[in-house]
């Protein structure tokens, strides 16, 4: 999943730089919800991973 969001970062930086500002933008929003998406996972399993049982 981090490497979607690296990958829509990516995107959005190349389509800035070309002057496609909107599909630059929706592809900064995209690549900013996955982070947190992933970021959010990361920590859960962090969490619950180190449960003894």
């Amino acid at each position: 999943m981090l490497h979607y969001s690296l990958l829509f970062l990516v995107v959005a930086l190349v389509a800035g730089l070309l002057g496609f500002w909107g599909i630059a933008g929706a592809a900064a929003g995209v690549a900013k919800i996955l982070f947190f998406v992933f970021l959010a996972i990361f920590l859960i399993s962090l969490l619950f991973g180190r449960r003894r049982v």
